[in-house]
């Protein structure tokens, strides 16, 4: 079975280019076991012959992988910290922020941001780059369209001004849905691109390996510029920020130095 595994990983990884041994192990299999007992599948080994012969089977997996759990001002005290501390402050050095929201899923991360600083910036202002490795997610977010429980946290005078209501379900306004643009990527495999002022990556490293968080990390802080803010989700504070040239400005957020 172990094999089987590993045997499964190599495979993936030859026909998308994820690597999974970057992946907690015990989370992921659990996680993956569980979709391919559902689906019908015996073993690691059918699992990845049905992804290879089903599209629909390949985004399956992709959504397992790839936790898309998400609302709108998740941990809202962390967002006013953001909206009162930080952004002033970043705003003060530059009025033309770039800002990447990593590992976006369905776009709740990237358009709270939106909603944020168009309380400080014209929205035609506003450039987001939002990145997922889920094509599903993607679609999602593009289409802006989220059940009630994704709202729960959002401002009253939010709701109002952005939200449209569409049945049982709520669609974001169209004037935020400009401010993001969505790009498919892989954090571990591809380059990040920058410099950014601000990178939003938040309950997504936790999923990772030790040696893979080092990595990432890395490729975090050398894509932002100096001065530039990292934040990140309320359990992935950095023990041993100096290493990757970051320093503590709040918690949960880390500028480079």
């Amino acid at each position: 079975m172990a094999n089987d595994y590993q045997d499964f990983i190599l495979n993936i990884k030859r026909k998308t280019g994820i690597d999974l041994s970057l992946y907690k192990e015990a989370q992921m299999k659990r996680r993956l076991i569980s979709l391919y007992e559902k689906k019908g599948f015996n073993s690691f080994g059918d699992f990845f012959n049905g992804i290879v012969k089903d599209r629909e089977l390949l985004n399956d997996f992709l959504d397992r992988m790839t936790i898309n759990v998400s609302e709108f001002y998740r941990n809202a005290q962390r967002w006013e910290v953001l909206e009162k501390k930080i952004l002033p402050g970043l705003l003060e050095q530059n009025r033309n922020l770039k800002i990447w929201s990593a590992a976006c899923s369905t776009g709740e991360e990237p358009y709270t941001i939106a909603m944020i600083l168009s309380k400080m910036l014209p929205l035609s202002q506003i450039k987001i780059t939002a990145t997922d490795i889920d094509e599903n997610a993607l679609a999602r977010a593009r289409m802006g369209v989220y059940p009630e429980r994704s709202l729960n946290e959002v401002p009253e005078t939010m709701r109002q001004k952005f939200f449209g209501r569409e049945g049982s379900l709520f669609k974001i306004s169209e004037d935020i849905k400009k401010t993001v643009i969505f790009k498919k990527q892989n954090l571990l495999a591809d380059d990040f691109g920058g410099p950014f002022d601000l990178i939003v990556c938040r309950n997504v490293l936790i999923y990772f390996t030790e040696e893979a968080k080092d990595q990432l990390y890395h490729k975090f802080s050398s894509a932002l510029r100096k001065d530039g803010i990292f934040f990140v989700g309320s359990t992935e504070q950095i023990f041993n920020s100096g290493r990757y040239h970051l320093e503590s400005a709040e918690t949960f957020f880390y500028r480079k130095e």
